[in-house]
């Protein structure tokens, strides 16, 4: 089975989790996105997406923006769905920044540990935290989280499949998610959140 089919599987799969366990969750879901909007986004960051991306977009093309940490959506570590245009908008501003710390001499504090034109986020917090795909060699398709409190980004998986099966894993069974070192709570029955110990 090639890895576009497990990620779909795997993403059906949680999300049948959060339709029958955090409802609120499920309802924030957006249709997938266009081959229009896909294209966009890739000519936008001028490469090719990886293929798990793609997938995971195309299932869904975000979540209904949270205005609140009270309101669902964010059942990805705390993180919502960005669509293709948050993806893009996104990536700009990394890539700035990117650009930025080598015009003015802070390339090895800032490239590769805060920011880089080749990570594309896909979630991101309320508090502006991401989490992202590298497209980088020798760190294609691992997902990432910049923290902008931090000096230096957290890889989380090796893929999106591997942090799929963790999170369907973590929820079906009420397990600690060892990577993030949180565990599920479905709060008022209808938004999954992920609590410390």
């Amino acid at each position: 089975m090639d890895g576009m089919h497990t990620m779909q599987e795997l993403w059906r799969r949680f999300e049948e989790w959060l339709r029958q366990n955090a409802p609120g969750d499920h309802s924030t879901l957006r249709p997938g996105a266009s081959a229009i909007d896909m294209s966009r986004l890739e000519s936008g960051v001028g490469f090719p997406l990886h293929g798990e991306l793609k997938s995971l977009l195309s299932e869904h093309n975000g979540v209904t923006p949270r205005r609140s940490s009270t309101a669902p959506g964010a059942f990805l570590l705390g993180y919502g769905l960005l669509d293709t245009e948050g993806i893009l908008e996104w990536h700009q501003n990394l890539s700035a920044m990117a650009h930025e710390a080598v015009e003015g001499g802070d390339e090895e504090e800032v490239v590769g540990r805060t920011a880089h034109t080749q990570w594309v986020p896909f979630a991101q917090s309320l508090t502006g935290d991401l989490l992202f795909v590298d497209h980088r060699t020798g760190h294609y398709g691992e997902v990432g989280e910049i923290s902008f409190g931090d000096p230096e980004y957290l890889p989380l998986w090796p893929s999106m499949t591997l942090m799929l099966t963790g999170l369907c894993d973590a929820v079906e069974a009420s397990l600690r998610l060892p990577t993030a070192r949180r565990r599920p709570s479905v709060h008022e029955g209808r938004m999954l959140e992920w609590v410390t110990g």
